[in-house]
């Protein structure tokens, strides 16, 4: 999941979300029991349309308004049953039959299998554009060439057995296929509302969902509310009145308006820098190790970029061990590799801080200490952190290999757009696992990911993906795993890792019950409420 500071903006969702969702939902009142609470969201969400989000900030969001077949154990980040009470594999691991419970929409339509399937053909149509799609296009049978438009939906593993039971048939046996669908990938739509309502089902007026709550407004920079839904299946284990998402970027704002008691949940996870020392101390700050990975991306298309050479003595000219303890200070791990390192696997080496043979790949490349090389121009989004570790970059890059490098901030929405479209040199990039295996990550790379904002496009990647996805688990595969990830990180240069990230966020534990450090830094709001 790209974070925000982390995930990619489709223009029309933006022309979508003006004015009109200035409204309230009609008749949504807050339940009279239970606590608010206030979350500090990170920046405007793109969209609550499942198909056009990609980022913590919209996830966040997703998890109160909406269900899949599973949803994700607060403390250990694994499936566990939601709208599918129980399922099971075939003999040979590569179909998934689900029972789902009999639940309704918030306006009382029924869930059943057949909706399942509809809305997951819906959200891999080509003509959807789902950044998300290939998701679940990697694991379905047939799901491929049915979202690159080669294929009917005929041809898709997705059957409604009955009105609640769904059999999936998947690639093989994808032993990560129950975890990956807590994703909002996986989400079931209101196709019914879609229908009516086209585009304009998201406003407040019109919105339907699944989840613990349901949307009460939206006003655009300001907030998004949500409260209980009365249809939720689920509705004795949620205990909060309301939750309000606040858009705060500037970090510096969150933290004192968290201190002052405006907040109660500052889910920044990247603290000012100046600041971090302060709250390090607090007992309410919250860090543990964090399944996500902090890097910089190429575009590929670049005539300057294109060179191996170029890329390589980047990455080298890098002391990252440096930044993480110099610069960012918060106990993140200085890598060479794309993946953070989790059961059964083991990263790729990655390349190493090297100078001298980061200039001779630059000479070789034809701008010996650095003459002649074009100014380009590094991108991120608005964040102290982000600007402090840019301008970090562009000391390093100057002082080792003598070259100029262009800093460009830009507010969310914006930069992401800019990714989206590889409209940019080099880009600030960041991805949180959505599920613990490799795959996760190194499915950024495929040529045909939504999230592949440098195009890297290397066939022999793509196969080793793909072999992987249609093999058991266990030492073989992540073997597999690995060849791809040393094929993109250390020979090819694709992309500049830089460090693994912990999760930092601010709650008091001693107010809040059922709110779990987690890998996955994910937070699910049934069960979650104030200790009396």
């Amino acid at each position: 999941m790209e974070a925000y500071s982390m995930k990619k903006l489709f223009l029309t969702a933006a022309v979508i979300l003006s004015a009109a969702l200035l409204v309230t939902g009609c008749g949504k009142k807050a339940a009279s029991k239970g606590t608010e609470m206030i979350i500090e969201n990170g920046a405007e969400p793109q969209s609550i349309d499942p198909t056009q989000i990609q980022g913590n900030v919209e996830q966040r969001i997703n998890a109160a308004l909406f269900e899949g077949l599973v949803t994700t154990d607060p403390k250990t980040c694994e499936a566990v049953p939601g709208v599918a009470e129980s399922w099971e594999r075939s003999a040979d691991d590569t179909v998934l039959t689900f029972h789902l419970r009999k639940t309704t929409w918030s306006d009382g339509t029924p869930v059943t299998a057949q909706t399942f399937v509809d809305s997951w053909l819906y959200f891999m149509a080509p003509s959807t554009a789902a950044v998300y799609a290939y998701m679940p296009a990697m694991v379905i049978k047939g799901a491929a060439d049915y979202n690159a438009g080669k294929a009917d939906a005929s041809t898709v593993g997705l059957r409604a057995v009955d009105d609640y039971t769904l059999e999936v048939t998947l690639v093989g046996p994808v032993p990560y296929a129950v975890d990956m669908m807590t994703h909002y990938s996986f989400d079931v739509l209101p196709m019914h509302t879609i229908k009516k309502f086209g585009k304009d089902w998201i406003k407040p007026e019109n919105f339907v969902g699944n989840g613990p709550f349901i949307l009460e407004s939206w006003v655009p920079q300001e907030k998004v509310t949500v409260v209980p839904n009365e249809k939720y299946w689920n509705k004795q284990n949620v205990f909060l009145s309301r939750i309000t998402f606040l858009p705060i970027d500037d970090m510096t704002t969150a933290y004192n308006k968290y201190k002052n008691g405006e907040i109660d949940w500052n889910t920044t996870n990247t603290f000012p820098l100046d600041m971090l020392d302060e709250v390090k101390l607090r007992d309410d700050y919250q860090v543990y190790p964090n399944l996500a990975s902090y890097y910089l991306a190429f575009n590929l298309n670049n005539k300057t970029l294109k060179d191996v050479r170029v890329r390589k003595a980047l990455i080298e000219s890098l002391d990252t061990k440096e930044l993480v303890e110099k610069v960012t200070k918060g106990g993140q791990i200085a890598t060479g590799a794309f993946v953070p390192e989790m059961a059964g696997y083991t990263p790729a080496d990655g390349m190493k801080f090297d100078v001298a043979e980061a200039k001779k790949l630059l000479a070789d490349a034809g701008y010996p200490d650095g003459k002649g090389f074009p100014k380009l121009t590094y991108i991120y989004n608005t964040s102290d952190s982000h600007k402090k570790i840019a301008e970090w970059a562009q000391q390093q890059w100057k002082t080792n290999l003598g070259i100029d490098m262009d800093l460009q901030n830009m507010e969310w929405a914006t930069f992401l757009a800019k990714r989206q479209a590889n409209d940019f040199e080099i880009a600030r990039e960041g991805w949180i696992g959505d599920y613990q295996d490799p795959s996760n990550f190194l499915e950024l790379l495929k040529s045909d990911s939504g999230n592949n904002d440098g195009r890297y496009n290397n066939p022999d990647y793509d196969a080793l993906l793909e072999k992987a996805s249609k093999m058991p688990a266990g030492a073989e595969r992540m073997q597999v795993l690995r060849d791809a990830e040393t094929m993109a990180v250390d020979r090819d240069a694709s992309i500049i890792p830089m460090y693994i990230y912990v999760t930092q966020n601010l709650i008091d534990l001693n107010k809040w019950e059922g709110w779990y450090s987690n890998t996955l830094d994910l937070h699910p709001y049934t069960g979650l409420k104030a200790k009396k």
